[in-house]
């Protein structure tokens, strides 16, 4: 019940699946496209693009939210001493919070998406192209179903990447904090019933999303 009655653990906890269902949207969206490129298409810089794509793997958390916070904050200037422009999304913010965490779980949806990708029957869609099939149905009826379960779990990996982020999240968070800020600021001043009920929850539910995962990949 405390945590029912609790309005800035409520507001947090809200903010922190607003967060999370666009670094999920994008991440899902960017990340096929992303795949199709890398396994379907043959360019010069290709590899080095690759490499580029991961580059934030494995780049510390802090060190990538500064290194946003700077530049987003450097754009903003400019902008308004060049133009008189107030570019309020690239202050600190949710926007911020979302483009930082997507700039690497975008990474990760495209490792997932491309595995499955490259174990694809190509011989499936040159069938459908030869009794007639244009290119946006044999994507919507052949290859989208075929790659359903790695767009699910990178989307499900996507959304819990993101909702229990703390590192980059502090460096970009603004007056709205996540849950993640929110109890970390808590537990400064002592942990609390509260605090102990959502951790049991967010437990609870990573769990179930995990158990719900493997038995959609076993059924994929």
């Amino acid at each position: 019940m405390g945590l029912f009655a609790d309005g800035p653990v409520l507001a947090s906890l809200w903010t922190s699946v607003v967060v999370a269902s666009w670094v999920t949207l994008l991440s899902v969206l960017v990340g096929c496209a992303n795949a199709f490129l890398l396994e379907r298409a043959d360019f010069r810089g290709k590899a080095a693009l690759s490499l580029l794509m991961l580059a934030p793997l494995v780049i510390p958390g802090v060190i990538l939210g500064i290194s946003i916070l700077a530049f987003a904050s450097r754009l903003a200037q400019f902008a308004d001493d060049t133009w008189g422009l107030e570019l309020e999304f690239l202050r600190p913010g949710l926007p911020l919070v979302v483009l930082g965490q997507f700039s690497y779980i975008v990474s990760i949806a495209t490792l997932t998406i491309s595995a499955r990708l490259k174990r694809f029957d190509r011989t499936l869609e040159e069938a459908a192209y030869n009794l007639g099939a244009s290119r946006p149905a044999v994507l919507w009826t052949i290859t989208l179903p075929y790659l359903r379960p790695a767009l699910i779990g990178s989307g499900a990996i996507a959304f819990l990447m993101s909702f229990e982020n703390f590192n980059t999240t502090l460096m970009l968070v603004g007056s709205d904090p996540p849950l993640t800020i929110l109890m970390y600021g808590r537990m400064r001043e002592g942990a609390t019933p509260v605090l102990n009920a959502v951790s049991v929850f967010l437990m609870l539910a990573s769990a179930g999303l995990a158990l719900a995962m493997m038995k959609g990949r076993r059924e994929g």
